[in-house]
């Protein structure tokens, strides 16, 4: 688990986070995260769109999510799982492209929570870590907040429909 003291808390500059209180239980949130017919559904705000996904979700497994541009240009995204906790968690990088293969470019670790709301909501947390200030403000520049915003609500969406 993350740190949760103050003192050992990530630096702000290198963290984004989006948290959202979302209307679907942590159960299928979690699913469309780790099913690749889901993840296809919801992952990419348009006008891009996830062409595949294959995931092996547990520590150490590889993932590989592609994603398609309006131009036709594909996008591989290539990462491992760090851990998995079914319904309330799961932790990836980019900083390996197959079990512990460096990548060519480290650029990020995500940390997902799940957690319950009540009534079937679940509140809803993305954090995202970068390895350098510089990796934060490119990240941000592209439409962090408005590209993972727009993929949460159609992760919504989606899972609503399970």
């Amino acid at each position: 688990m993350p740190p949760t003291s103050k003192a050992q808390a990530f630096p702000s500059e290198r963290e984004l986070v989006l948290n959202r209180v979302l209307n679907a239980p942590r159960e299928k949130l979690f699913r469309c995260w780790t099913e690749p017919k889901l993840l296809t559904q919801w992952f990419t705000p348009p006008p891009f769109e996830t062409t595949s996904a294959e995931v092996d979700v547990r520590a150490g497994g590889a993932s590989l999510i592609i994603m398609r541009g309006p131009d036709g240009k594909e996008f591989p995204n290539r990462g491992v799982y760090l851990e998995v906790v079914p319904n309330e968690r799961l932790v990836f990088t980019d900083a390996y492209s197959r079990a512990w293969e460096p990548s060519d470019k480290p650029f990020m670790t995500v940390i997902l929570t799940f957690e319950d709301a009540g009534n079937g909501r679940t509140n809803y947390t993305v954090r995202v870590r970068h390895w350098t200030v510089a990796d934060y403000q490119a990240h941000e520049k592209m439409g962090f907040y408005a590209g993972w915003g727009q993929a949460t609500i159609q992760l919504e969406a989606v899972a609503k429909t399970l």
